[in-house]
């Protein structure tokens, strides 16, 4: 067990955590639809707004005549990109990207539908869309391209104008990048001996991955409303207090983009509405609170659903060569990879965020080639998202397969060839965790692995599998300030909210419960947007980075419950008059609090549980707070060098060689978390990133005008999505090693079982041919020469 700094990680015995089917505390309100989500606050008085959206893929604003949009009955205003209140705008959002830093509106977008130029006001949505159809825009329709190799071309036009410079990766080594050329930018992060890995190797191959790029689609679109309101009452000075509803995650991100004290914004809703682990802030999102002020009325500005399709992975296209022994031994990895760099602002997420953390360190072979060229683009936007982030993964768990067929080898056993031990990449005892998984896994999905195009099924078609493993991240690099309370016999747990898809409140709560001896009902969970704690981090490993910091909180107001057990029972009785009995000495007289526990609900004796009190008979109000945060997670100390806790994933298709359908036979997962927090949590993220993980690869895909570097299916009709007759059953089971260093040796899953070729490399193995992804049925048959 990993988790040996703090209190109770080596703890044995579980009653609470680790317990299935215990229900969210806002459950209830998801599933029945009483939720209220940001965009479903409705004021008197509220105005509405909108943005002036591009219809060109890349273009720049000559001029605007709001005249006759001013006009309108019922419109406010037409604000535009150079009026002081929008100029004096800038997001405090997360951002991570390649661009240098732009104005929050100009008078440029480079992308279709991207806002641009100018904010309508108006009484109603009808107002504001009037407006904006009587709006005279004079546009310079600037060249686009929605195509990397032609982007990347010397001849090619700069798409931005002016291009600004690209920030250097924080991954490259120093001065070892290009200057940026045209509408490229490079990040180049080479290590080892590449010449001496290629002359120890007694084979090569070559291959090229293409990640697609697929779309987020959010449960309710982005949107927010904000008003204004003096609130003297509860407050130390009397400027305005801002109350929005809608922003994502924490309110802090709006409170710093306003100037203003964290405490001075109200966010009370419990439901963000945002996409899962969404981190990055819309402008829709961000405009309300200057629009109110102005005003001085409510105003609601949302996102319609074809806003928000904005990538969730960017295109990329990696050309791989990897040498290796007649033994299956990896001796080079040289990636060569060219990445959509997207439009302005887009996250690094993708592209140079993959050279620091990805599959190649958990390899022996040291002798690492990244080099990638970020091309410019116009086609969209890509926030700031953990939801799907497979990364490079699976460059890696196609080169396993490709060694397998050529050595005649189980993929399974190249990969623990190649696999370095727990503590580096000189280690080469086997790691602990993968072998418990690997082993599991043969058996749960009965595993028997063939050459590509040599197994047919009784019906005809042509039967394919895959595997790949992953090591399990957590994070810890977030700070948490925690707080328990024991208020009126009862312990209560603060929490700011919102939730944001994670469910980690219950998690806490969980482990508050595991350590006070109390039932996971009887937390009593305080939702109040005043309060410090925000268990996030990403996904199930933040969630069990929170939870080892509330177990740290959880031991000291334990502490604090014994000690006044023991005080309140050594004190004399409140009043007495003569002929009362006395009143039998209570068993915690003359006890320390090293002879004392708590269990079921009591304060009970070491050495006779049966005799004790209930906490719910403690007079005293009391509470604990924890400020800190957990072990630094073991791939973070060193990106993978050095590996704990585990995963496996595994794949069987059917391919209908006359009709190119593919159908999932079975998608397994085994895998170790350290230690299972909330089974429930844990079941529904490898289903969550299994659905996303078969839409890309089987049927997500973006359609363009290449004439007009238009999105063509920006709708649920048009854009495919898996439903739930696509989705086959998950075969999950979970191992805990207690390999992990979080609370009581947990890891997490997060997004690490998400994958852009599991599929693709299954229905490599069917029928002997690469399909890229999405794997329709016309691609398929295409490949297979059946299909001009």
């Amino acid at each position: 067990m990993a988790d040996i700094v703090g209190v109770n990680g080596q703890r044995e015995t579980f009653r609470v955590v680790g317990q299935p089917n215990l229900p969210g505390k806002l459950s209830y309100a998801l599933a029945s639809g009483i939720a209220k989500f940001g965009i479903d606050y409705a004021l008197p008085d509220m105005l509405h707004a909108k943005f002036l959206r591009s219809p060109y893929a890349n273009a720049r604003i000559k001029s605007i005549d709001a005249t006759a949009a001013r006009a309108i009955h019922g419109v406010v205003d037409v604000i535009l990109w150079d009026d002081p209140d929008v100029v004096a705008l800038s997001s405090h959002g997360e951002s991570f990207t390649t661009t240098a830093p732009r104005a929050w509106l100009d008078d440029y977008a480079d992308f279709e539908g991207a806002e641009v130029g100018a904010i309508v006001v108006g009484e109603d949505e009808d107002r504001c869309e009037d407006a904006l159809k009587a709006l005279v825009v004079e546009w310079e329709v600037l060249p686009h391209s929605i195509d990397l190799y032609e982007s990347r071309e010397e001849d090619a036009p700069l798409l931005r104008e002016p291009a600004p410079p690209a920030p250097p990766s924080p991954f490259a080594a120093p001065n070892n990048n290009p200057p940026k050329r045209g509408n490229v930018s490079y990040s180049f992060k080479i290590e080892g001996d590449i010449d001496g890995g290629y002359a120890a190797a007694d084979r090569v191959i070559e291959y090229t991955l293409y990640m697609p790029p697929f779309a987020s689609h959010m449960p309710n679109p982005s949107g927010s409303v904000a008003w204004w309101f003096d609130d003297a009452y509860n407050s130390d000075d009397a400027t305005p207090t801002l109350h929005i509803e809608g922003a994502v995650r924490e309110k802090s991100a709006i409170a710093q983009m306003y100037g203003i004290r964290n405490e001075k914004v109200v966010q009370e809703g419990l439901f963000m509405g945002g996409k899962y682990c969404d981190w990055g802030l819309r402008k829709s999102q961000e405009v309300t609170p200057m629009l109110a002020k102005r005003f001085g009325r409510p105003v609601r500005c949302v996102n319609t659903r074809e806003e928000t399709f904005d990538f969730i992975m960017k295109e990329r296209y990696m050309n791989m060569k990897i040498g290796f022994t007649d033994e299956g031994l990896i001796t080079v990895v040289d990636d060569y990879s060219i990445a959509d760099g997207g439009s302005t602002g887009s996250s690094t997420f993708g592209n140079t965020g993959d050279q620091g953390y990805g599959p190649y360190y958990t390899l022996k072979c040291k002798n690492i080639s990244q080099r990638m060229e970020i091309v410019d683009s116009n086609r969209g936007m890509m926030f700031v998202s953990g939801q799907h982030c497979p990364f490079n993964w699976d460059s890696l768990t196609i080169a396993i397969h490709l060694i397998a067929d050529e050595l005649d080898m189980d993929p399974i056993d190249v990969a623990r060839l190649n696999l370095h031990g727990p503590t580096s990449q000189d280690d080469i005892d086997p790691v602990p965790s993968f072998e418990r998984c690997v082993e599991r896994g043969r058996e749960v999905t009965n595993w028997n692995w063939h050459k590509s195009g040599t197994k047919t099924l009784p019906d005809g078609r042509k039967h394919g599998a895959s595997f790949r493993y992953q090591m399990c991240p957590r994070h810890s690099f977030s700070d948490y300030t925690c707080k328990l309370e024991l208020r009126d016999g009862a312990v209560h747990m603060p929490t700011q909210g919102p939730l944001f898809g994670v469910f980690a409140v219950e998690c806490n709560a969980m482990v508050v419960a595991e350590e006070l001896g109390l039932e996971y009902a009887d937390v009593v969970i305080d939702f109040d947007y005043r309060e410090k704690f925000t268990p996030v981090g990403g996904g199930s490993d933040g969630t069990t980075a929170s939870a080892w910091c509330m177990k740290e909180c959880a031991n000291r107001l334990k502490a604090r419950i014994l000690e006044a057990a023991i005080e309140e029972a050594s004190a004399p009785p409140a009043f007495f008059f003569p002929g009362m009995p006395t009143p039998e000495p209570s068993p915690l007289v003359g006890k320390t609090p090293d002879e004392l526990d708590l269990v079921g609900g009591r304060v009970v004796l070491i050495a006779d549980p049966a005799k004790g009190m209930p906490i719910k008979s403690i007079k005293s109000n009391l509470y604990a707070t924890f400020t800190g945060r957990p072990p630094t997670a073991v791939w973070a100390s060193d990106m993978g060098r050095r590996l704990d806790t585990m995963n496996t994933a595994y794949c069987e298709v059917a391919v209908d060689e006359e009709t190119g359908v593919v159908e999932i036979l079975r998608l397994g997962v085994v895998a170790d978390p350290g230690k299972v927090m909330r089974p429930t949590s844990l079941e529904s993220q490898i289903d969550q990133v299994m659905f996303f993980s078969q839409g890309c690869q089987l049927l997500e895909d973006y359609v363009f005008d290449e004439r007009t570097g238009i999105r063509l299916n920006n709708n649920m009709i048009e854009y495919k999505k898996p439903t739930t007759l696509d989705v086959p059953e998950i075969q999950r089971e979970f191992l805990e090693t207690r390999a992990g260093n979080a609370a009581y040796g947990a890891n997490g899953i997060s997004h690490s079982l998400a994958n852009t070729h599991l599929i693709i490399i299954a229905i490599y193995n069917a029928i002997g041919i690469w399909v890229d992804p999405p794997a329709t049925p016309d691609k398929v048959l295409k490949a297979l020469g059946k299909l001009d």
